[in-house]
């Protein structure tokens, strides 16, 4: 009896992409960790940002430009994508702004850090699995342009030469919303109800910003 071997298999780099790698890699040039859930490492291309949602979308409607920002359905996390080097400058911006010592739901992932991969912004393709939107872009990367000059970075009005948004500005209301919810929050526990807070202006001191960052 003759045996019957099997066939060749497919090399491994022959399998299709998941669409959602095949629209980082291809559109954008970024790079995919794998999951579950598939993620985004930061330190690399940018770093990121992080807030409660709410927060994060009063951000939104307070600074005009910001750069790329997903939200994390599950953890109801907003990340805006940084300049590489905020997750270092962080504690020094919020010192300057008067902010440290102050307990802010605030965090910035920087090497060895990841979020979660928002789905892509395109449409479907036939085949294409369901879309668990574990992640969505609040305001998406555009496809064939630069990453690098959309992202926040320090010293913007001081003479850099660069249109890229204002990390200070971000940081400064970032850190009002966060207090604030916090505040919010409390208010709620307390007497059951939300409490009175006036809005007040950003604590953006007056005078110089911080210094440039790393290669800034």
């Amino acid at each position: 009896m003759t045996a019957v071997l099997p066939g060749p298999r497919a090399p491994l780099d022959a399998a299709p992409r998941p669409a959602l790698r095949r629209w980082y890699e291809d559109e954008l040039g970024w790079t995919v960790a794998d999951g579950p859930p598939p993620c985004l490492p930061t330190g690399v291309r940018f770093d990121a940002l992080g807030m409660p949602a709410a927060a994060g979308f009063a951000v939104l409607g307070r600074v005009r430009r910001v750069g790329p920002a997903a939200l994390d359905r599950r953890s109801r996390t907003l990340w805006f994508l940084t300049a590489t080097g905020t997750a270092e400058e962080l504690p020094e911006l919020l010192h300057w702004l008067e902010w440290d010592g102050i307990a802010l739901d605030l965090v910035a992932l920087g090497p060895g850090g990841r979020i979660v991969a928002p789905a892509p912004v395109r449409r479907p393709r036939a085949g294409d699995p369901p879309d668990p939107r574990e992640a969505v872009w609040v305001r998406p990367p555009r496809p064939g342009y630069e990453l690098e000059p959309t992202l926040p970075v320090t010293g913007l009005g001081g003479g850099t030469g660069t249109d890229a948004p204002d990390l200070v500005r971000l940081v400064s209301a970032a850190a009002t919303e966060c207090h604030r919810a916090r505040l919010l929050r409390a208010g709620r526990s307390r007497r059951g109800r939300p409490t009175g807070i006036s809005r007040w202006p950003s604590r953006t001191p007056h005078g110089s910003r911080p210094g440039h960052g790393p290669g800034r």
